[in-house]
């Protein structure tokens, strides 16, 4: 039986048992007390089998009167009733059949069908941004992707039509092409496993890990003429080892690489405050556009006008701040990407 057609019955059946009760109420109260032999008196006066006689063909119509209205007034009601469901039930087939756009937006009172029609939009509108967030990367994988293999295959159709091709050139500018490849690979890998993997719980001193990423990056860092500092106080947190030193790896990694082509700076420091960690990573350059600092923090998105120089040591995928952000959420945190003039910072705030 349908919700509809079992609160229907339930109606009803309290319409009768009220009914009944009522009818029971007058034989307890009323009747039981009215004689049942003959009444001597100077006109009629009926007695309890008088009563009964005329009092009961009349009940059997009340009651089967109730059982009807209790239907009718049920089957009413209860559609009214479920009429908010039935509208939760239509936007949840929709969704089902692919459609994420549809809201039902729900007005009247605040009950508890409202709260759940307000929860499932909210889910809706979470579904639709995940799903479009995943489609954006797929396209985004799928030509990052495509590139190397078009460029490799781009050269060996160069060299098989250059009757004077250099093989050691060709193989040099191949071994590139694929190691970049590789990398954009190991990127996305990582960023599956960050954006699904629940992070783990062990102590972390947010400064040694800030130290050890900077000694990793200091080749980088005199290779291209930039000064590297770290300071700060110990920063005890819970978390990742792994993926802390991964996040400010790129973090410094990324502003050590967009940064001024000559006598660049960037300072990364740890500090606490009541109930949290921070890390702050400034870098001097060019400054940023406000605007574009969310898209930043997306994957495969690329800074407008950030200074690069031509080297293999810096071929970002467009994935590092991604991944950043994904280990940030996994560790409750908050990242902020703040420009300034010549520059920006960025600040990760960890629980304590």
């Amino acid at each position: 039986m349908s919700v509809r057609l079992r609160l229907t019955l339930s109606y009803a059946g309290f319409v009768l048992v009220a009914g009944f009760l009522l009818l029971s109420l007058v034989w307890l109260f009323l009747l039981r007390y009215v004689p049942d032999g003959a009444i001597e008196a100077a006109q009629f006066v009926p007695n309890r089998s008088d009563l009964l006689r005329a009092f009961a063909p009349r009940a059997e119509w009340a009651m089967v009167f109730l059982v009807a209205f209790g239907l009718a007034g049920g089957w009413f009601l209860a559609g009214r009733i479920l009429a908010p469901l039935a509208r939760i039930s239509d936007a949840a087939e929709l969704a089902g059949n692919g459609s994420l756009s549809h809201r039902i937006r729900m007005d009247g009172d605040d009950d508890e069908f409202r709260r759940l029609a307000d929860v499932f939009d909210t889910m809706l509108a979470r579904l639709e941004a995940h799903v479009d967030e995943q489609e954006r990367f797929a396209a985004n994988a799928s030509h990052e992707l495509r590139t190397p293999l078009a460029i490799t295959q781009t050269m060996l159709e160069v060299a098989r039509k250059d009757p004077d091709r250099d093989v050691d050139l060709l193989l040099e500018r191949l071994q590139a092409v694929n190691t970049r490849a590789i990398e954009l690979a190991d990127a996305l890998l990582l960023l599956h496993r960050t954006s699904r993997a629940p992070a783990a719980d062990d102590p972390v001193d947010l400064s040694l890990v800030a130290e050890e990423a900077a000694e990793n990056l200091l080749p980088l860092a005199e290779r291209r003429g930039v000064s590297l500092e770290v300071g700060g106080v110990a920063a005890p947190c819970r978390g990742s080892e792994a993926l802390l030193l991964q996040l400010t790896t790129n973090l410094v990694h990324n502003a050590v690489v967009h940064n001024l082509p000559v006598g660049g700076t960037v300072t990364v420091t740890t500090a606490t405050e009541p109930g949290a960690v921070l890390l702050r990573v400034e870098n001097t350059g060019p400054e940023l556009d406000a605007a574009d600092i969310p898209v930043l923090l997306e994957p495969f998105q690329r800074g407008r006008g950030r200074a690069r120089t031509p080297g293999a040591d810096h071929a970002g995928t467009g994935l590092g701040l991604a991944i950043a952000q994904n280990i940030v959420t996994a560790h409750r945190g908050e990242l902020r990407f703040v420009p300034q003039a010549g520059g920006a910072v960025v600040t990760v705030r960890l629980p304590a």
